[in-house]
């Protein structure tokens, strides 16, 4: 292929890494986790957590029920980006509408107090399930920017360059030895 045809080509042949993840079994993976989680942090909330919460002192019983809102926040928005998603997926809407619902959902500014005063006397269970939410967050915070980033479309190159310094330093070998040949 000459230079000047791939120039012609540019972004347009580029593979879009995001839509693909977004599609994939990865997605299936994300969002039975995300949905499982919800599910147990509901019972142990209900259940476990609320016997766990009655026993605790007061400055512990004020941070257990301030992380206990912020956790089930956090939830309701990672499980609304997930069936938005979701919905793109199975060609309920479009991934322009899910795009003007998304704004609606916050990801960015739900946060914790992990290591707070009070983080320690927080029942272990709590403390696991908030860990996991943010955790779960980041991957949904990660794949909304690849997703939904405005007149960007992110290449399997660029992506590589992004999450793995030795795919970038690969991709760079490949390119000085394609000038070579």
């Amino acid at each position: 292929m000459t230079e000047d045809k791939k120039k012609a080509e540019g972004p347009a042949s580029a593979v879009h890494i995001a839509h693909h993840l977004a599609n994939s079994d990865n997605f299936q993976n994300l969002f039975q986790e995300g949905m499982s989680l919800v599910e147990e942090t509901a019972m142990y909330l209900d259940g476990e957590g609320r016997e766990e919460a009655k026993q605790l002192p007061r400055p512990a019983s004020l941070a257990y029920a301030t992380e206990s809102m912020r956790l089930t926040t956090r939830l309701m928005q990672l499980a609304s980006w997930l069936l938005l998603q979701r919905a793109v997926n199975e060609g309920e809407m479009s991934r322009e509408q899910a795009g003007s619902e998304k704004n609606k959902v916050r990801l960015d500014k739900l946060s914790s107090a992990t290591g707070g005063p009070s983080w320690d006397e927080l029942p272990h269970t709590l403390r696991d399930l908030i860990e996991r939410s943010t955790r779960l967050q980041e991957r949904v915070v990660h794949l909304d920017k690849m997703l939904y980033r405005k007149g960007e479309e992110e290449t399997v190159e660029e992506a590589a360059i992004n999450d793995n310094p030795v795919a970038s330093q690969l991709n760079q070998l490949h390119a000085a030895f394609a000038k070579l040949g």
